[in-house]
C-alpha cells in the first residue's frame, strides 16, 4: 500500500500519487489531505477510518469515487464503542465483517521505473515506448502508464519484465543519451 499525508516532501506525495494512478500502488492511505482536488480517476472504494469531524469533510472524501461521472463505494469502520454521527445518512448499510476475509487482495501486476531524463531533455513518450519496446525487448502490452516530467520520468511495466527489461537496456542509450533507468522506490 501507499501512503500520501501532509509530512511527505511534495517530490514524495506526487510519487505516491503517480504509483497510485499507474496500478504500481493499489491501495492508497491517506489523510484528509487527499479529500480535495486530487485528479486520480476510477476511485472504486473509500474507507473511512476516523471519520471526520464535520459533514463537508465527510463529503469531499467520498467524493472521490464519484469524479468524471464513476460510480464507487464509500465504507466507515466504526468500534463497537463508537457511534455514527448525525451527518451520515440512516441509509447507511451495517456490515458485520468479523471473520470475512476470504481472500488476499491482489498484488500489483506493474512496478515503476524511473528514468533520469525528461521534457527538459528532449524526451516524449513516444521516445520512452520506442526506446522499451526496441532495446528493452518489451511489448506495448508490457507498458502501462507513462509520466514524463521535466527531468524525469516514470513507466508502469509488467513486474515480470522488469529485470530483464534492465539488464538489457543497462548499455544502451535513448536518443544518443546514456540515462539512469532504475526501480522507482
Amino acid at each position: 500500500a501507499g501512503h500520501y499525508h501532509g509530512g511527505m516532501e511534495q517530490i514524495d506525495r506526487e510519487k505516491a500519487l503517480l504509483m497510485f494512478r499507474n496500478h504500481t500502488t493499489t491501495t492508497l492511505i491517506t489523510t484528509d489531505l487527499a479529500a480535495r482536488g486530487l485528479d486520480i480517476p476510477l476511485f472504486q472504494h473509500i474507507i473511512h477510518y476516523h471519520l471526520p469531524l464535520q459533514a463537508h469533510e465527510f463529503t469531499h472524501r467520498n467524493g472521490r469515487t464519484a469524479r468524471m461521472h464513476a460510480e464507487g463505494t464509500s465504507y466507515v469502520v466504526l468500534h463497537v464503542n463508537e457511534h455514527k454521527p448525525a451527518f451520515i445518512d440512516d441509509y447507511t448499510e451495517i456490515l458485520d465483517l468479523e471473520n470475512t476475509l476470504t481472500t488476499i487482495p491482489k498484488t500489483a501486476e506493474f512496478a515503476t521505473i524511473y528514468i533520469s531524463g525528461g521534457k527538459k531533455n528532449k524526451i516524449n513518450k513516444i521516445d520512452i515506448v520506442g526506446f522499451l519496446t526496441k532495446k528493452g525487448g518489451l511489448s506495448s502490452e508490457d507498458i502501462g502508464l507513462i509520466e514524463v516530467k521535466d527531468f524525469s520520468s516514470y513507466v508502469a511495466i509488467k513486474k515480470e519484465k522488469i529485470n530483464e527489461m534492465l539488464k538489457v537496456t543497462a548499455s544502451e542509450k535513448m536518443k544518443g543519451k546514456k540515462y539512469k533507468i532504475e526501480i522507482s522506490s
